[in-house]
């Protein structure tokens, strides 16, 4: 049986300071959460119905042992979510200052097993057959998985819905000017792009929401989505509809993984063949819902709450 979604990119631990509003110096409790942007987003999309897998490596250590309980917890298959030896899981901080600085401290060195994925070891035939797939930018960061997330999407082919998360982070480049070029290549190979306003300007250079829209839809996909923080989302495809979803209202407790819930919102949207707008509504409202909660993984909605916070107009 084929996958709804397989995504591949980055895994770890997510450690959240259990104090709000306090510097992470002064922090003296910390919850221990399932993180990075690839196994959210098949968390995400598992709590809606799908199923899901992901495509990574962790430490062989007790950090990577609790992220394969984790992932099968959340139903998600870990038989892709194998060990680089001599590399430690990696694990992540933050500081939680709502409603809208949330800094974060990534513990990733020597180097992070998420980035020692070797093309030749990949199930380029389950990628495939997946009927959603879905890569990051990180993926492209460091080699060998630059190598093999290209090849990936490549062996894909546009075949089907294959999603590239811009997913910008420049601490985790050698030098981050190389980027672009690498998003290029990506793009080519991907049917929807989404990202922030920060992320389409790494891959297109332009910052305005509907210019980079169409940036990336020259670029190759058949899909842009830019997310604008406050100012809600933006969906161009290139057919030229469009569809763009006010910000809920929500009281923003921890603003991190409400992307990823939007991508597996997003995903489940897709997959269910609705049409623009309703996509583009939906996963907005699965990140607000996130946004309102401390935690990611385990804080993503199932579908009643979303259509809940859809019908009421905010999140409560």
């Amino acid at each position: 049986m084929a996958y709804d979604l397989i995504t591949m990119g980055r895994i770890g631990v997510d450690l959240y300071p259990l104090q709000t509003g306090v510097p992470l110096a002064q922090v003296t409790s910390f919850g221990k959460f399932l993180g990075g942007s690839a196994a959210n987003v098949a968390v995400a999309a598992a709590r809606l119905g799908r199923r899901t897998a992901v495509i990574t490596r962790t430490g062989d250590d007790p950090f990577g042992a609790y992220l394969h309980e984790a992932l099968r917890g959340f139903g998600v298959d870990d038989r892709w979510v194998t060990p680089a030896p001599g590399l430690p899981t990696p694990v992540t901080f933050c500081e939680v200052f709502p409603p809208d600085d949330f800094p974060l401290y990534f513990y990733r060195q020597p180097k992070a097993p998420d980035l020692e994925l070797h093309a030749r070891d990949l199930d380029l035939e389950a990628v495939l057959g997946a009927r959603v797939f879905w890569v990051t930018g990180t993926g492209l960061s460091e080699e060998p998985s630059r190598t093999a997330t290209l090849a990936a999407v490549a062996h894909r082919a546009r075949s089907g819905p294959t999603v590239f998360d811009l997913d910008w982070r420049p601490m985790f480049w050698a030098d981050p000017g190389a980027a672009r070029a690498h998003y290029a290549e990506a793009l080519r190979h991907t049917t929807v792009a989404v990202g922030n306003l920060d992320e389409v300007e790494v891959a297109t250079g332009l910052r305005d929401p509907h210019a980079a829209a169409r940036a990336l839809l020259k670029a190759g996909v058949e899909l842009a989505v830019v997310k604008q923080g406050p100012a809600g989302v933006l969906a161009v495809d290139g057919a030229g509809r469009s569809a763009e979803a006010p910000p809920l209202a929500v009281e923003v407790l921890n603003g991190l993984g409400a992307g990823d819930a939007f991508g597996g919102a997003l995903c489940h949207g897709l997959l269910a063949g609705w049409d623009l707008d309703r996509v583009v509504r939906f996963a907005n409202a699965a990140g607000a819902i996130v946004a309102s909660r401390l935690e990611c993984s385990s804080a993503m909605p199932a579908p009643e709450e979303v259509e809940a916070a859809l019908e009421a107009g905010a999140v409560r």
